[in-house]
């Protein structure tokens, strides 16, 4: 079976000349999950971001993107549109930033069925009703009429998902899907996401900073420093048994994060940025 996303030699680079990322290749088979890991300025999201076909203005991707047989890098805007959220789409760290504040919810998983899938009337609706019960949404009908502002940080985080996976994408890039949420929220978000891309045999790319997170979702994993590739491998042989030096470094980091945490866990719960209900 061949690769559903082939990335070879990609480098992108500022208008100054800077390599943000140099030289990476991978493969991603329909169905496979890989994650992308690293610290901030590793390269990782900028990665995704060339994926998608939105870099930044004053950076510029080379190399090849091949999504099932189609270049992506140098396609024009058409093709791009084209492409994202009916062959490949996103799910980012803060859903708000992929919300309309101003349009309801139901409306917003509406808008790529109807472009992508030509669905209208009833089956647009049915369409709709499914892609919020297959991320759980709670009470949906009531939900979906209701706006972002209206929901909490999960429930807009699952109608991200919801969006992304409407018109059963190729490749999903979820990109810190649940950094902005409270600890008690991710783990949910999590699952959902798992269980959703594993029902429709999606290919993921997952981007984090987390190892253990990208160790329980990803099978395969490729840790950046700095633009470049320094190791990849299974995901769970990479937090067990890491090679190279800067992937140890990430790894006992993040355990003696891991151990503060739990010394302090008596102080209280433990919650992050956006939380509220999952």
């Amino acid at each position: 079976m061949g690769a559903a996303l082939q990335v070879r030699g990609l480098r992108i680079v500022t208008d100054a000349g800077s390599e943000l990322v140099r030289d990476l290749d991978f493969d991603l088979a329909p169905g496979e999950r890989l994650g992308l890991v690293g610290e901030s300025g590793s390269g990782k999201t900028l990665t995704g971001l060339a994926l998608l076909g939105l870099l930044p203005s004053g950076l510029t991707a080379g190399g090849s993107i091949r999504l099932d047989g189609t270049e992506l890098i140098g396609a024009g805007e058409r093709v791009l549109q084209r492409v994202r959220g009916s062959r490949i789409a996103a799910v980012f760290q803060d859903p708000s930033s992929a919300l309309d504040p101003l349009m309801r919810v139901g409306d917003q998983i509406a808008r790529p069925l109807r472009r992508h899938r030509g669905l209208q009337g009833a089956a647009l609706r049915a369409a709709v009703r499914a892609a919020a019960e297959e991320v759980r949404l709670p009470d949906a009908e009531r939900l979906l009429r209701r706006y972002p502002f209206e929901l909490s940080g999960g429930q807009r985080q699952r109608v991200a998902i919801a969006m992304a996976l409407a018109c059963r994408p190729d490749v999903l890039l979820a990109d810190e899907p649940t950094t902005a949420l409270d600890v008690t929220v991710q783990a949910t978000v999590l699952e959902l996401l798992d269980d959703a891309v594993r029902r429709h045999g999606t290919s993921l790319v997952f981007v984090s900073h987390d190892l253990a997170v990208v160790a329980g979702i990803a099978e395969r994993a490729i840790v950046l420093r700095r633009g470049e590739a320094v190791e990849e491998g299974p995901a769970r042989r990479i937090v067990t048994a890491p090679e190279h030096e800067y992937t140890r470094r990430l790894v006992t980091a993040a355990r003696e994060l891991e151990s503060a945490l739990d010394r302090l866990s008596g102080a209280g719960p433990r919650t992050g940025g956006e939380g509220g209900r999952a």
